[in-house]
């Protein structure tokens, strides 16, 4: 077999052992409780390391390790040190939804908005988090595809349907408690293709030394580090792929998962930009994850082939997962225990999402520049929703209600949509004088730190003019610690 044959075959190999790992860690048969709640047959909460795994794995998605690589080999270090400084946001996660659980007894996210702030606000909430999920569809699903073949192709498209209708398949067959068991094979799968990745990077990078950059250069870096510091305060209340999580296990079980998941994933993906920094200190052309692993040769490429499907596929069931819950449970606010009919409800939203999910990578065919621009108008950044963190970290002022919520929320997402627009279309929108830092990300700082105190200031002018007292404990009885 020519080595053409074999580099045209071998993804497809490595797709087939992947679905077949895949398939013997996914349960057979699960209750309607499991599969939106995702516990064991006796009704018993996920393990600690279950959670720990599942967190940490959900967040090392595709795209994410794309980003990784691309930003150690544009920024060298800091480029590197600023993506994983966004997993920081377990941190910040750990304690909001400590808080909400042990002071306020509420389940979810969802609950929580509708006692403190009422049921318009927490269907504001939820659509902003419906967008976020079905960004996640195409933007790993995309990911993944590319090492198939060139995309727009045969073979992309073949790939691109074929990881969104097996992921689809099984989550849709066991919900969360699928997600969460195929979650910890994917974890070690993606733990030891890694750390191949490192064994064939990391000596030639060690012998010629991190790369050097220009002062220019290093100091956007840093200006994006102060950028996901500022973003870490609202970006993960906007991921129900996170927070979901935050409610399946006793609270300080939770805190305790969180935290580790953070330190796990975190340093995956500051270990995994070293593919970045080796193709910038090899002067490699084109997109990092796959300069590199070309530069290798077809072994390499295939591990990381295995690595972005492994990444793309704990991702996509986890969202599968939480479209369920987000359709069937928090929009119509369901507090008892989950039944067939809201089951069959959640796999329908499954459906719909694992199909329109997909329609943004059609945008390919409208012209050079017109689908990335598309694309980039149609994502939630965390400038959209800078208004959450004021929302979720300051909801223990008792007088914070929903005019709070509305006076924090909307400059936010007005905010997040032109910066947006102004991205997609390159008009500048926010005066200069607004930067702070230095380099491409100087622009997106300035407006998050003028956004955020923004946003924070009409939260506490809402709860001094039109405050009323609320009482946190209107969900239920927590959790015991």
């Amino acid at each position: 077999m020519s080595s053409e044959n074999l580099l045209i075959i071998a993804p497809w190999a490595v797709l087939i052992i992947y679905c077949g790992i895949v398939w013997l860690c996914s349960p057979r048969g699960v209750s309607a409780s499991q599969f939106f709640k995702g516990s064991g047959d006796s009704g018993a909460s996920p393990a600690l390391w279950v959670l720990v795994f599942s967190a940490a794995i959900s967040w090392i998605f595709a795209k994410s390790i794309a980003n990784a690589a691309n930003l150690g080999q544009a920024f060298g270090i800091t480029g590197s040190i600023g993506y994983a400084t966004y997993y920081l946001s377990f941190v910040v996660a750990a304690v909001a939804i400590y808080y909400i659980r042990v002071k306020g007894g509420f389940g979810s996210l969802a609950s929580f908005l509708i006692g403190k702030y009422g049921a318009l606000c927490a269907r504001l909430f939820l659509i902003a988090i419906g967008i976020r999920l079905f960004n996640e569809v195409w933007s790993n699903t995309k990911v993944a595809a590319m090492y198939f073949g060139e995309e727009g192709s045969g073979a992309y498209w073949v790939a691109a349907i074929a990881v969104t209708v097996f992921t689809m398949f099984y989550a849709w067959r066991g919900g969360l408690r699928s997600s969460l068991l195929t979650d910890a094979g994917q974890m070690l799968l993606a733990a030891v293709l890694l750390v191949v990745i490192l064994i064939a990077v990391f000596p030639p990078l060690m012998e010629r030394g991190l790369p050097e950059v220009p002062d220019t250069v290093h100091w956007a870096g840093v200006t994006f580090i102060a950028l996901a510091a500022v973003q870490v305060l609202s970006y993960p209340f906007h991921d129900p792929v996170l927070t979901d999580r935050g409610f399946l296990t006793k609270p300080g079980v939770m805190v305790k998962g969180f935290l580790l998941a953070g330190l796990l994933s975190g340093i995956f993906i500051l270990m995994f930009s070293a593919v970045g920094l080796f193709a910038r200190a090899e002067g490699l052309e084109g997109t990092s994850t796959v300069a590199v692993p070309m530069a290798f040769g077809l072994p390499l490429l295939l591990v990381f082939n295995a690595i972005m499907l492994t990444s793309a596929g704990s991702t996509l069931d986890s969202t599968f997962a939480s479209t369920a819950k987000l359709a069937a449970i928090d929009w119509p606010d369901r507090r008892s225990e989950p039944e067939a009919g809201e089951r069959s409800l959640g796999r329908w939203a499954m459906i719909t999402i694992a199909l329109f999910g997909n329609l943004p990578l059609l945008t390919i065919y409208m012209g050079d520049g017109i689908g990335p621009a598309i694309i980039a108008a149609t994502t939630i950044s965390g400038t959209m929703v800078m208004g959450l963190a004021p929302i979720f970290l300051l909801s223990f002022l008792p007088s914070a209600g929903p005019a709070s919520f509305h006076m924090a929320f909307w400059p936010g997402l007005l905010f997040g949509v032109l910066i947006t627009v102004e991205s997609a279309t390159g008009m500048q929108i926010f005066p200069s004088w607004i930067d702070v830092g230095s380099g491409k990300y100087a622009d997106d700082l300035g407006v998050n730190i003028y956004g955020l105190l923004i946003c924070t200031t009409g939260y506490i002018l809402g709860a001094l003019i039109f405050g009323r007292r609320t009482s946190m404990a209107t969900g239920g009885s927590a959790t015991d610690a």
